[in-house]
């Protein structure tokens, strides 16, 4: 049944994660391999590792552990097949901390040499990328040092590193672990690193360590006596093998089907991006009716992943600011007029005092002009057809808010951040982040509509407009056009006012505005029924997952 639903398994979202959590749930139930009735039992495996380790403590080269509690009933989390043992994982391996950091006391005969840290020790394997090194003394090496196929396993940090499990290869020729990894070793040569391995990095026993782990705020941790504590299932030694080597082959295979899924999504957003280029290389309406029309034959690959709806969104904004979505009324008052009337207003405001005269813009050059405009626009700076407000806003630290009164909202850079006791702007705006991360990557609108009675501080630009109509498809412009030759700044991206007023603007007539508005508007509701679909059927493709994998777990 496993082998024949990787395919739903591979594409629902997560799948091949859970696909991996599934082999191994079944593989430490021994539900991967059949059992062998001539394998020699875990019982007589058990009983040659307690020889071994009474040879040990005889020899004085161990030492008697306090014995570990018996195991309950309760603390069994499956039955076992015939031949398994469940055992506590201290009474069948060998536990021991490592160095301790800092240490103040004096080293007689020191010697510097790498160590491992929580960091170095990932799921299944170790990684060597960022070594670094203590001083312990001599006499401590053979106590500290890892020798090939010691188990390491982490005793916390973040909640999910708690029990990662790796094996050391003899990645380094000497090498120490810290007191934040425990070094396990076999009581015997009975003992097989690569299935306690294999069952600490299971569900199984992840689910063990959350249970167990002392938890603080976003972290948590086990000790050597819980560690000690687990319940382990312990299989015929031969089976053990068995079903690591099955493991093995199984997990390639999720690789394979990741590394798949990556080429498919590589190969995917290629496609999508040549699709949607040749709409955005559209010069006239009739131009882009004949590229849609072939890209439509291929519109399932535009609604197949949110990344490329996302995309298609992005292009029909693109296509609207150039006059490509609507058609042009040769009745319309031409843009130019709108701008004597802009001009004529702020002029009025000007001389009523109630807004500044602005530094004048540069002219716009034709290098700085991104297509051919249609009939009836004009170029125009962002400046000149709007009015910056930012002088009216205030910024409130987050302990100050703490003490106000939620009533009303308070705007940062991407919108609503918090409420607060009292508001600034009385009257539908325009605001677009000023800084941010977001200026680049565009995971939020930069531009959007402040409405009623609210608050802005200083990392969100405040535009009003002469005209209503003109601020909406001000914010629908701004969000279609890359900001990136507008910002400075890479580690912390900023758009300044002067930045912002030379925008370059396409401005149509105002009729012209509303309707291409009002096409958008209609677009990005189909985008988002788009959505809302990809996400219905993801969320059925990963219920089907899920009780796929529930069902395989239970046979």
């Amino acid at each position: 049944m496993l082998l024949s639903n990787l395919d739903l398994l591979a594409t629902a979202p997560g799948g091949v994660a859970r696909l991996r959590e599934l082999i191994l749930t079944l593989a430490v139930q021994g539900k991967l391999v059949p059992q062998d009735p001539a394998d020699e039992p875990a019982s007589a495996l058990l009983q040659k590792i307690r020889a071994e380790k009474d040879r040990l403590i005889a020899e004085g080269k161990s030492k008697r552990d306090k014995p570990l509690a018996e195991i309950a009933e309760e603390e069994k989390p499956f039955a076992l097949p015939q031949g398994w043992e469940w055992v506590r994982f201290g009474d069948v391996a060998l536990i021991s901390s490592g160095v301790t950091l800092g240490r103040k006391t004096a080293i007689p005969s020191p010697i510097m040499l790498p160590y491992l840290r929580v960091a170095n020790v990932q799921r299944w394997h170790v990684n060597l990328t960022a070594i670094k090194e203590v001083v312990i003394d001599r006499t401590e090496l053979a106590r500290f040092q890892l020798v090939n196929g010691d188990l390491l396993i982490t005793e916390g940090g973040d909640w999910d590193k708690v029990g990662r499990t790796a094996i050391w290869r003899d990645e380094l020729p000497t090498c120490l672990h810290q007191n934040h990894v425990f070094k396990v070793r076999g009581t015997s040569p009975e003992w097989s690193p690569l299935w306690a391995q294999l069952f600490l990095n299971s569900p199984v026993a992840r689910a063990y360590f959350a249970f167990s782990a002392k938890q603080t705020t976003n972290l948590a941790s086990i000790n050597m006596t819980e560690l000690k504590h687990c319940v382990f299932p312990l299989p015929p030694l031969a089976e053990q093998s068995r079903i690591v080597t099955r493991v093995d082959a199984l997990m390639r295979l999720c690789d394979a089907l990741e590394a798949k899924g990556r080429l498919e999504a590589a190969q995917h957003a290629q496609l999508v991006s040549t699709l949607l280029g040749a709409l955005t290389a559209s010069t006239t309406p009739e131009e882009l009716a004949e590229n849609w029309q072939r890209v439509a034959q291929h519109f399932d690959l535009l609604a197949g992943r949110p990344e490329a709806i996302d995309a298609l969104e992005q292009t029909l904004l693109q296509l609207a600011v150039r006059g490509l979505l609507v058609p042009q009324d040769p009745t319309d008052e031409p843009a130019s007029v709108l701008l004597k009337k802009i001009r004529a207003e702020k002029d009025r405001l000007i001389a009523a005092g109630q807004i500044k005269r602005d530094k004048p813009l540069p002219p716009i050059t034709d290098e700085e002009k991104p297509f051919a405009l249609p009939v009836g626009w004009e170029w125009v700076r962002f400046g000149d057809a709007s009015i910056n407000r930012d002088g009216e806003r205030i910024p409130v630290s987050s302990s100050d808010r703490e003490n106000r009164a939620k009533t009303y909202d308070y705007y940062g850079a991407s919108g609503v951040i918090d409420k607060i006791d009292g508001f600034l702007f009385d009257k539908t705006l325009l605001l677009i982040g000023e800084d941010g991360a977001n200026l680049i990557n565009r995971s939020t609108p930069i531009a959007f509509l402040a409405h009623g009675k609210y608050w802005v501080n200083n990392h969100a630009h405040v535009i009003d407009t002469t005209h209503p109509e003109l601020m909406t498809y001000l914010a629908l412009f701004i969000n279609a056009i890359s900001l990136e030759p507008y910002v400075t700044g890479t580690a912390q991206p900023k758009m300044n006012q002067a930045k912002l007023n030379s925008i370059v603007i396409g401005l149509p007539p105002l009729p012209e505005q509303t309707r291409i508005v009002t096409r958008v508007t209609a677009l990005r509701r189909l985008c988002a029924d788009l959505r809302q679909r990809l996400a219905e059927r993801e969320a059925v493709q990963a219920r089907l997952a899920e009780a796929l994998v529930h069902e395989v777990s239970l046979a």
